[in-house]
């Protein structure tokens, strides 16, 4: 197979997560909330393959008439902030005026990371929060904290998609990188198991994700500190 068909089959590949995305909020309007987070992880995972065949194949240079990476922000604009936001309001997760300032929050700080061409550090980590709620509706979704203890988490990774902290980037950040990718392989199968079982509170899939979730929102923040901010 020639090398321009492989990098467009990326692009495709990679495309296919509008589909997911699509399947997601059609479960999520029918409030089949496990529905919707099984076609997020299987999203997610998408997101997390089709990175490295990108550099594999060159699609910048074998398929330049796509553009992979604004493909790629348009789908993970859906899958990583939109549709979690939606399931956190309309599940009663968070609703009422706490709803409505998670929401607000949610939508318009990552529209503005984004759209932020500094969100990415020289070792590939990522500058600020990265905008995953898919992860973190998901956590909320297994553990159903207090609606005020939702509104403080969701504030604080706000703003923390501003500040100077490092957040690594599972397959990309060279440093832990052999603690960090089967960290984030091993959320995304709890995360997939939790939504399988329709996030029954005896599964141990909510322990897994606790821990897992705990490493890759600490790491970065971890390592400026041993290492420097530059580091």
């Amino acid at each position: 197979m020639h090398i321009t068909t492989k990098a467009l089959l990326v692009h495709l590949f990679t495309a296919t997560g509008a589909v997911f995305a699509m399947l997601a909020m059609l479960a999520a309007v029918q409030e089949k909330w496990s529905l919707m987070f099984v076609w997020l992880v299987v999203a997610f995972i998408v997101d997390g393959v089709d990175g490295p065949l990108a550099r594999k194949y060159d699609v910048r240079t074998n398929a330049p008439n796509f553009d992979g990476v604004l493909l790629d922000l348009i789908i993970d604009y859906l899958t990583y902030v939109f549709i979690p936001a939606f399931a956190l309001y309309a599940s009663g997760l968070m609703d009422g005026w706490s709803g409505w300032v998670a929401i607000i929050l949610i939508t318009f700080a990552s529209a503005m990371y984004f759209a932020d061409t500094r969100m990415k550090t020289k070792d590939y980590s990522f500058k600020g929060f990265p905008g995953c709620w898919n992860m973190l509706i998901l956590v909320l979704f297994a553990l159903e904290p207090p609606w005020f203890v939702c509104l403080i988490i969701v504030i604080m990774l706000a703003v923390a998609m501003f500040l100077p902290i490092k957040f690594v980037h599972p397959v990309r950040t060279a440093r832990w990188r052999n603690i960090t990718l089967p960290m984030a392989i091993g959320w995304t199968a709890f995360a997939g198991w939790a939504a399988w079982v329709d996030f029954n509170p005896e599964s141990w899939a909510h322990t897994g994700l606790v821990i897992t979730s705990i490493y890759l929102l600490a790491a970065g923040a971890v390592q400026q500190v041993i290492y420097g901010p530059d580091g």
